[in-house]
């Protein structure tokens, strides 16, 4: 019997292993919630419970406590329904060693030594740039001697070109006494601690001090300094540095999986970031997921700030931290930025996952745009029309095809309107469409496609219906709209247009097939279009006719060297010197005096 306690519960399988562990403000409750009536479980949860074979449990003192050991234990398990990290990467850290004279520099493997380890950072290029920060203001040592008051006094080391170039200060020869040398580690501690502001106004202080004593070249030291953090920090800082410490969380979810960015900010700049992914076995809420997180990040760096910024609260209070859902101003925009991060990590992975495994890749989107839009089948076989004219001139259409969520260019087709006379974009699009149809029903009625885009509103989108409703089709596909402006997806019947997540792949697979039918089709039309100028500028001389102009293309290769040639090389050419006054006339208006 489980007890009205706070604590962590493990589910075991047949084998004796841990398949689960989960926290709970009350495990008799919480645990009921699996049995009692599974029938409102989920699929996934489902199939947890029926391979259940045994249960305990651990009372803790407080809820939070809970959170952390139940982190622990997953971590130990690694239980395969529980929400797991995904993300292996190990992140660079900014190590401050414990010799007599420091060293700074940065490491992704961490020694328990007694040297001091600032991150990690998930930016390298961050790292390094606090790196050549600290090198820009103080002259510290980089070589691996083990630097000793003894080994000084015996003087075991040579100074090497760094001394002599004067970007180290020489204290493996004593150049530097230990207090001066540990001077410079305190104030890179205090940087990285987050303690920038505090240290620009310290040597604003010294520079008007020593100023004030008239001993100007140290004045002017203190200010290089003071000008060198001002240009790091100019770039570092994204918020009003009178906002007290905070940490910052982040979450954006895909099917199945979680992307998570951490902030840490002190003195109005970012000193941690950390981005994190997790498999999510089973459907979690999302606000278990958040506290999931938030234990991970207090598992890595210890206590968290007083005040923790996040999109929707967690289920779980920690003692001493206030979440807080911002609304505005700078801490909205802290928010912000950090979900920018996750989402950035997001796309990295789909594109990485795209390249690695296409073919699962497209078929997960085909499976959320089939959701999106609420069809009963994978759209595997896609194709969208698109219509193209000026003012009705050279009207034309374009059907392109997409198999298995990539282009199928072989399948392409164009069309030449034939039965509309001038700009009717609803009629053309009925023609095409009964065209296309009405043929593979003849051709080849088991390739019709699952889902038909057209491009455009409502007016098209309905033509398009009735072409498809003739040929009796409409039980046998699916045929959307999607309307340019507000990349709004139109459907029949629907008075509603359905808006699509705009950063979902499901949205941006249907934006490519649109887009890919536009290119299509308007690459078509301009070809059609620079005949008919080529044509109407031979045709309207009398005497030119189909053959003749034929010939003078293949000859002359274009209109501008028709019109370039002289009337005498003209006349040679077709025989004919009546002609070829009139041909030199009408193309270059000039008149050689017959």
């Amino acid at each position: 019997m489980f007890p009205h306690s706070p604590g962590v519960y493990r589910y075991y399988d047949s084998e004796g292993n841990v398949i689960y562990v989960g926290k709970a403000k009350d495990l008799h409750k919480r645990v009921a919630q699996y049995f009692v009536d599974p029938a409102r479980l989920n699929r996934k949860t489902r199939i947890l419970v029926s391979k259940i074979a045994d249960a305990q449990y651990s009372v803790v003192a407080s809820e939070s406590d809970a959170l952390l050991l139940e982190n622990n234990l997953i971590k130990q398990y690694k239980p395969r329904y529980n929400i797991l990290l995904k993300d292996s990467k190990t992140y660079p850290w900014i190590c401050v060693t414990a010799d007599e004279y420091p060293k700074v520099f940065l490491t992704r493997r961490l020694v328990k030594n007694g040297s001091r380890y600032f991150g990690p950072y998930s930016s390298v290029m961050h790292a390094r740039g606090m790196l050549d920060l600290f090198s820009d203001l103080y002259p510290l040592r980089t070589c691996n001697n083990k630097i000793t008051s003894d080994a000084i006094l015996r003087r075991k080391f040579r100074p090497c070109l760094e001394f002599h170039i004067g970007r180290c200060k020489g204290c493996c020869v004593g150049a530097v006494s230990r207090a001066e040398y540990a001077g410079y580690i305190d104030e890179i501690i205090r940087l990285l601690g987050g303690g920038g502001r505090d240290l620009i106004r310290h040597y604003k202080a010294l520079m008007e001090e020593a100023a004030a004593s008239l001993d100007f070249e140290q004045a002017a030291v203190y200010k290089e300094k003071m000008q060198v953090l001002e240009k790091h920090y100019s770039k570092s800082v994204v918020m009003n540095a009178a906002v007290n410490d905070l940490d910052v969380f982040s979450l954006v979810f895909e099917e199945g999986e979680a992307f998570g960015n951490f902030l840490r900010i002190k003195g109005g700049a970012i000193v941690q970031s950390l981005n994190l992914g997790f498999r999510i076995p089973i459907e979690e809420d999302r606000a278990s997921v958040l506290s999931e997180f938030v234990a991970e990040i207090q598992s890595k760096f210890g206590t968290l700030s007083a005040e923790v910024l996040v999109p929707f609260l967690p289920d779980v209070e920690m003692e001493g931290v206030t979440f807080r859902i911002p609304v505005r101003g700078d801490k909205l925009s802290l928010l912000q930025l950090s979900a920018r991060n996750a989402k950035e990590m997001q796309s990295n992975a789909l594109r990485q996952r795209e390249h690695t495994d296409p073919d699962s890749f497209h078929q997960k989107v085909l499976a959320e745009l089939r959701d999106a839009i609420g069809m009963k089948e994978l759209p595997v076989h896609m194709e969208c029309f698109d219509n193209s004219n000026i003012q009705g001139t050279n009207p034309v259409a374009s059907c392109v095809v997409f198999r298995d969520g990539v282009p199928s260019k072989k399948d392409y087709r164009r069309f030449k309107i034939k039965t509309v006379i001038g700009a009717n974009d609803f009629a053309s699009m009925k023609e095409v469409v009964n065209r296309r149809y009405s043929r593979m029903l003849r051709e080849d009625p088991d390739d019709l496609p699952q889902l038909i885009v057209i491009d455009g509103g409502k007016g098209q989108l309905e033509f398009a219906w009735q072409a498809l409703a003739e040929l009796g089709l409409t039980e046998r596909l699916t045929v959307v709209g999607l309307a340019k402006r507000l990349e709004e997806v139109i459907r029949v019947g629907d008075p509603y247009p359905l808006f699509i997540d705009r950063n979902s792949q499901a949205l941006k697979l249907l934006q490519q097939i649109r887009d890919e039918a536009h290119r299509f089709g308007i690459t078509f039309h301009r070809n059609l279009r620079s005949k008919a100028q080529l044509s109407s500028a031979l045709r309207e001389i009398k005497g030119v006719g189909e053959k003749t102009e034929e010939r003078l293309l293949l000859h002359y290769g274009s209109v501008a060297r028709i019109a370039a040639a002289s009337e005498e090389d003209l006349a040679g050419f077709l025989g004919k010197p009546d002609l070829a006054h009139r041909i030199r006339v009408h193309l270059t208006g000039e008149d050689d005096g017959q």
